[in-house]
Parts: structure tokens; C-alpha cells; sequence
């Protein structure tokens, strides 16, 4: 049976941005690691549309865009 937390979508949400940002942190020290443009691109393109994704999960939380209202 599911707990309270569970059935709460902000639990998921929040946890969910957690890991969004640990992706997005690994992706940036990365860059730093590797000089190669294409690859640093790449990497800095894939935290951008994480960061997006992040930026929804937050935006449903807090009912901002009218999707979520």
C-alpha cells in the first residue's frame, strides 16, 4: 500500500528535481573535463533542456502556467 508521501505529487516532483539538478551538475563539471567543442556542446545543450524540464516540474508546483491550474 502507498504512503502518504506517495500519493503526493509534490513528493515526487521535488524528488524528481533533485535528480534533474544532480544530471544537470554531473553534465557541466563534465564539460570541464573534456576538450573536445562537439562533446562540450552537446553536454551544455543536454543541461539546458534538463534545466527546462526542471523549470516545468517547478512551474507545476507552484500552478504558474495555466496547464497546471
Amino acid at each position: 500500500m502507498a504512503s502518504d508521501a506517495d500519493r503526493d505529487p509534490l513528493h515526487h516532483t521535488q524528488k524528481m528535481q533533485a535528480r534533474l539538478q544532480d544530471t544537470i551538475d554531473h553534465l557541466r563539471e563534465d564539460i570541464g573535463k573534456v576538450d573536445e567543442p562537439k562533446f562540450k556542446a552537446m553536454f551544455e545543450t543536454a543541461a539546458e533542456v534538463l534545466g527546462g524540464l526542471k523549470k516545468a516540474f517547478s512551474d507545476y508546483e507552484q500552478k504558474n502556467e495555466a496547464a497546471w491550474r
